[in-house]
């Protein structure tokens, strides 16, 4: 298990656009990927689940990598995170 720290830095924080690409970005892999925030908990597969976090700037959000490509999973969702929020 595979676990990564990442504050969100964007001003709008977790919208609409940048859940669409984690999403995205988390399909590509096949371990079980979940976001945690100090709003819950989701299923980073899970659009809907990733949009009710409701994450806002300067929240930490913990993503938890479990599966055959952990470390890749979790090096390529830190990269986004890093990039995008």
């Amino acid at each position: 298990m595979k676990t990564i720290t990442h504050i969100i830095q964007d001003p709008m924080g977790l919208h609409a656009r940048p859940a669409g690409l984690l999403v995205k970005a988390a399909t590509g892999y096949a371990s079980l990927i979940t976001i945690t925030a100090p709003t819950g908990k989701a299923d980073a597969k899970r659009i809907m689940a990733v949009m009710r976090l409701a994450a806002k700037q300067g929240m930490e959000l913990t993503v938890t990598c479990e599966g055959a490509d952990e470390e890749a999973a979790a090096a390529g969702l830190e990269a986004f995170l890093k990039e995008n929020l």
